[in-house]
């Protein structure tokens, strides 16, 4: 499925109207199905699905690693997986209690610290937040994305994926490198987003030591960062970023 879409719009500038072809992202209802019983939902971008399922079920800890899953299948709208943890049905109960009812704070009494020695300088952090401007292909021609960044500088790795959602770009990215094998724990997140509590559970549970975006953080997400050693870095900006929580991961 295609990303953006393109049609004819009037612009109006400076008390005339002229008429022009104009990329829109597209955003579709997709519907996830695990092991046949765990369903949800997303107003998403249809593109890169398969990455989408394996971060969002690595985010919320459905499955422990990609060898978890058994079969992924992307049918247009629809996308079925099958995972094969034992404690898939308690795990499922949890997903569906802390969504409902507990919340963040929920979520965060399962999630272990972040344990990493990973350091990285702030001018290379600064460096890549531009860089992701850059790769953000679909955001430049529509502006309707935001957009993920992680990078690990032992393979070499600098993997970016774009959606409507922050939080489904985070998905994606995540996804994408766990198929590549990357170690998460030498790796960072740079990002087009607020830092809300669930975008830092989903980098704590793969154990990303380190996020900076462009935007502020929430105080769910400075409170989830903090608990879980992550080094949270908002307002990433020209030549200056601030550090909310745990700078151990920065060369300093």
């Amino acid at each position: 499925m295609l990303m953006t879409n393109k049609f004819e719009v009037s612009t109006y500038k400076n008390g005339t109207y002229t008429e022009k072809e104009e990329e829109i992202v597209a955003d579709e209802t997709i519907k996830l199905v695990i092991n046949e019983t765990l369903t949800r939902s997303f107003s998403i971008s249809p593109d890169s699905l398969e990455d989408f399922t394996v971060g969002y079920m690595l985010g919320e800890g459905i499955i422990e690693t990609v060898d978890n899953i058994e079969s992924l299948e992307v049918n247009d709208n629809e996308i079925t997986a099958t995972v094969d943890l034992e404690d898939f049905d308690i795990m499922k109960e949890l997903i569906v209690g802390s969504d409902c009812f507990g919340g963040w704070r929920t979520k965060i009494d399962f999630i272990d610290k972040v344990e990493s020695d990973f350091k990285v300088d702030g001018e290379e952090i600064l460096e890549n937040m531009e860089k992701i401007k850059e790769k953000a292909i679909t955001w430049k021609n529509t502006g309707g994305t935001h957009v993920a960044g992680l990078v690990n500088k032992e393979k070499g790795k600098f993997i970016t994926r774009e959606d409507i959602s922050r939080h489904v770009a985070l998905d994606k990215v995540i996804g994408a490198s766990a198929r590549e094998k990357v170690d998460f724990k030498n790796s960072y997140i740079v990002y087009s987003g607020r830092m809300p509590a669930d975008a830092m559970i989903k980098i704590a549970r793969v154990g990303i030591p380190l996020i900076a975006s462009n935007a502020a953080p929430t105080l769910s997400g400075y409170t989830v960062a903090k608990e879980a050693n992550i080094t949270m870095i908002g307002f990433a900006r020209g030549n200056r970023f601030n550090v909310y929580t745990n700078p151990i991961h920065l060369k300093i």
